[in-house]
């Protein structure tokens, strides 16, 4: 579906937990509404508002099993606002969704208009749109971001963890890879900065050769944040963790030309299979009923 289709709509926010999310304008297509509606049907059909909140996760991300990967998913012309795809994801909108279907089903809200409160939340620094450098593009200042808002707790450390020393300045060093950065390099400094302030922190990963041996201590819903040895990025894909056929798996959109799969053998045989992978991050979605 070209972009020009997308239909911009202005979508009525209303404050959520302490977080005050702003009016902005919305791009997404009548078919992502009625996709968002058949989930929470599908939801209804399988009282999954009564199952353990992983398990929803993971229900939801499974619903995807097919769906076509499109690369820059939430990349659309003007200025920064809130994206709807659920016909084409990249790694990171697929979680997104599963995720943030999950929340609005356990928390028995489940309307367009509180999907994308939701996904505004978890995709922008503290749940606000205010331009491209307030959205959330490394997976290590992610998953930081998301800590502090409680929607998730990160659990890479406590599942034998060690410390992950890399220089992440990917985004600065790369403009041309990013059509706002290019058609706006004021924004670089900005994003310079935010890449000093996730160096600052001391982060955390699991060596791929380590994932097998504490593979008991991953629980169906994780999202995982795939380690890399590129230079300058922390990660180079995400996904949700499943247990299939008494091993650990991973749901994920893939790749250019591929669709949302559960990949083929284990997580660790497929870390393995990836020479730039390097190892894991791993975050807990946290129940938001019981917040």
């Amino acid at each position: 579906m070209k972009r020009r289709s997308f239909l911009i709509q202005t979508a009525a926010v209303l404050p959520l937990v302490s977080f005050r999310l702003p009016l902005s304008s919305d791009w997404f297509l009548e078919d992502d509404e009625g996709i968002c509606r058949g989930k929470f049907e599908l939801a209804v059909s399988l009282a999954l508002r009564d199952k353990p909140f992983g398990d929803i996760i993971v229900e939801m991300g499974k619903s995807f099993l097919g769906t076509d990967y499109l690369a820059r998913a939430l990349e659309v012309p003007g200025e920064e606002r809130l994206v709807v795809n659920m016909r084409g994801l990249d790694c990171v909108s697929f979680y997104e969704n599963a995720l943030v279907l999950a929340r609005c089903i356990k928390k028995g809200t489940m309307s367009f208009e509180e999907y994308k409160k939701e996904l505004q939340l978890i995709r922008y620094r503290g749940g606000v749109i205010d331009g491209y450098p307030s959205r959330l593009h490394y997976t290590s200042d992610y998953f930081h971001d998301n800590v502090g808002k409680g929607i998730w707790k990160n659990v890479t450390r406590d599942l034998g963890g060690v410390v992950y020393e890399k220089t992440i300045n990917f985004m600065s060093t790369h403009p041309e890879s990013y059509r706002q950065l290019k058609e706006n390099p004021e924004l670089i400094q900005i994003i310079r900065k935010q890449e000093d302030e996730i160096m600052k922190r001391e982060t955390h990963y699991i060596p791929k050769e380590n994932v097998a041996a504490i593979q008991e201590k991953i629980q169906d819903g994780d999202i995982l944040g795939i380690t890399t040895d590129i230079e300058g990025l922390d990660t180079s894909h995400t996904g949700i963790a499943l247990w299939q056929e008494r091993f650990v798996k991973l749901i994920h959109a893939p790749l250019a030309g591929k669709k949302v799969e559960i990949s083929q053998g284990t997580l660790a045989e497929y870390l393995a299979r990836n020479k730039r992978q390097t190892g894991i991050m791993i975050v807990r979605p946290l129940d938001p009923s019981t917040a």
